[in-house]
């Protein structure tokens, strides 16, 4: 795999046809526009119902956009078979025995990935199986929820793809897994330089793997950028209360606390170094706040906002 994949996706939209005619169509993701860079890691962060899921099944070609395109190395990539399966879309899968599907021993179940994955390094897999203690005598559905989760990672890891997406996949997995995880992600964008797209509600636990943060509400892309851009922004100013109001006062806020005379007020942009200067002659002390806090600020609705300000 020494080729360098670029995903691009311009102007992509998907909408949920309602077949019943008192209700309204739903639209899933609105004007999408955002290009995932070879060799890089991606955290896509969202509330419940955001549209990670549904902009990622696209992205893996599970759905068809509505509208909009998605190129990878600047050719259509919805159904284009050769280029599809350089995509890996891991996710959180149910393992049902009452499907009626029959599955094979875990074992057998991982290597018919090397059927469909032309980078599928079987010796890696084996490997990954020892490190998580994988029984691989038992079929999927006869697993615990982590061990499947577990399975599900090991296929997506040893896939090797150009792009590899994990989509809640780690979330059935204890602490020690999750740990586990996370570092071989890093080792592998060292050895195999690839794209991971990493959706989670995990942000605190997960930040540190990020290279670029993309942010999506209600299915639209709000923020966009390095882990650094992103986290920078994020802000408190904390003083008296007539001193923080006075220097606030042209700043995008979003997050306002009182006690007593002492106000502490998140805001969303960057200061320069005259405002810094400025604050501290003012008395002011600036802070920054985490991924998580700042994703939690910008992705708060406005009664939200009033019921946090009135508590």
């Amino acid at each position: 795999m020494n080729k360098a994949y670029r995903l691009e996706v311009k102007n992509l939209s998907l909408i949920y046809k309602n077949l019943l005619p008192t209700k309204e169509d739903f639209g899933a993701l609105t004007d999408v526009s955002v290009t995932f860079e070879a060799g890089r890691i991606y955290g896509l962060i969202g509330r419940n119902g955001a549209g990670k899921t549904s902009l990622l099944s696209v992205l893996a070609s599970f759905r068809k956009a509505s509208q909009g395109t998605i190129k990878l190395n600047d050719e259509n990539l919805f159904d284009n078979g050769e280029l599809m399966q350089h995509v890996q879309f891991v996710y959180q899968k149910e393992f049902n025995s009452e499907s009626g599907e029959l599955y094979p021993k875990a074992r057998k179940y991982i290597k018919r990935e090397t059927l469909y994955r032309p980078d599928f390094d079987q010796k890696y897999a084996d490997e990954l199986i020892q490190k998580f203690k994988l029984p691989t005598n038992k079929r999927p559905n006869k697993l615990s929820k982590g061990m499947q989760s577990i399975l599900s990672v090991i296929i997506g890891l040893a896939s090797r793809t150009p792009i590899t997406i994990f989509d809640e996949a780690y979330l059935g997995m204890d602490a020690w897994a999750r740990d586990l995880f996370y570092k071989e992600i890093l080792k592998e964008r060292e050895r195999h330089p690839r794209t991971f797209i990493l959706s989670s509600h995990l942000i605190a636990e997960m930040e540190y793997l990020f290279d670029e943060v993309i942010i999506i509400h209600k299915g639209h892309l709000t923020n966009v950028g390095t882990y650094d851009e992103i986290v920078s922004k994020g802000q408190t100013i904390t003083g008296a209360t007539a001193t923080v109001d006075e220097f606030v006062k042209d700043k995008k806020t979003l997050n306002t606390e009182t006690l007593g005379g002492v106000k502490k007020v998140t805001i969303f942009g960057n200061l320069t170094d005259q405002e810094r200067r400025l604050a501290t002659e003012m008395d002011l002390e600036i802070a920054t706040i985490s991924l998580q806090d700042l994703f939690i600020h910008l992705t708060k609705d406005e009664n939200e906002k009033e019921a946090d300000e009135n508590e």
